[in-house]
C-alpha cells in the first residue's frame, strides 16, 4: 500500500512537470478544454478571447468561410456522453472528441482526437427544443446529429465545413496512433 502511494506521488510530479510545459507553450492551463482551444485557434485561425473563462464564446474565426463568426470550443473524452450547451450565444460549437467509450469504462481523459464536429448553435437549439431535450450541462445529442456535423475525419459526404489538407494534417497529429513524441525529450 505504501509503495502505491510512492508511485502515485512520483507520477503526479511527472504529470505536473508536463502540465507546466504545456501551459508555457499554450499560454493557458493544461486542462483538456484549454488545450482544445489552443489547437482550434491554430488549426482554424480563431482569435481567442483574452479572458479564457469568458461567457458565451471562446473566440472568433479570423478567416475562411466562417470569418467573423463566434465559436465555443468544447473538448471531450467522448462527446457521445453529452455536450455542455451554454445559455450564452455563440454562432458555432466546435467539438473535439476522443474515442467512444464502452459503457462502464473507466473515465480517463486522454487528449486524443478521434473526431471533430461543427454545429450551428441556432439550428442545434431549434432541433433539441423541437425534440423536447433539456438544454444545458451534458445535453444529450443523437449520434446522427453528431455524424451530420462531423468535419474530421472526412467521412461525412456533406460536412458543414470542408477542411483543407493542412487542417486535416494538423488535426491528425492528435489522432490515436499519430503521436509524435520527438519534441517531448528534454
Amino acid at each position: 500500500m505504501t509503495d502505491e502511494l510512492h508511485q502515485l506521488a512520483a507520477l503526479l510530479r511527472d504529470r505536473d512537470a508536463l502540465d507546466a510545459r504545456i501551459a508555457r507553450l499554450t499560454g493557458r492551463s493544461a486542462r483538456q478544454g484549454d488545450i482544445g482551444e489552443f489547437v482550434a485557434a491554430r488549426v482554424f485561425d480563431i482569435a481567442l478571447a483574452a479572458n479564457p473563462v469568458q461567457a458565451g464564446h471562446d473566440g472568433t474565426f479570423r478567416s475562411g468561410p466562417l470569418a467573423g463568426r463566434t465559436v465555443n470550443v468544447k473538448t471531450y473524452g467522448d462527446a457521445f456522453d453529452g455536450i455542455d450547451i451554454s445559455p450564452h450565444s455563440a454562432d458555432f460549437y466546435l467539438i473535439f472528441s476522443g474515442l467512444r467509450r464502452p459503457p462502464g469504462a473507466v473515465r480517463h481523459h486522454r487528449w486524443q482526437l478521434s473526431a471533430a464536429y461543427l454545429l450551428d448553435t441556432r439550428r442545434l437549439r431549434e432541433t433539441l427544443t423541437g425534440r423536447g431535450v433539456k438544454i444545458g450541462t451534458a445535453t444529450s445529442i443523437r449520434t446522427a446529429d453528431l455524424e451530420a456535423a462531423r468535419i474530421f475525419p472526412d467521412t461525412n459526404p456533406y460536412p458543414p465545413l470542408r477542411l483543407t489538407a493542412e487542417q486535416v494534417a494538423l488535426l491528425s497529429l492528435f489522432a490515436e496512433g499519430s503521436r509524435d513524441t520527438s519534441s517531448l525529450a528534454g
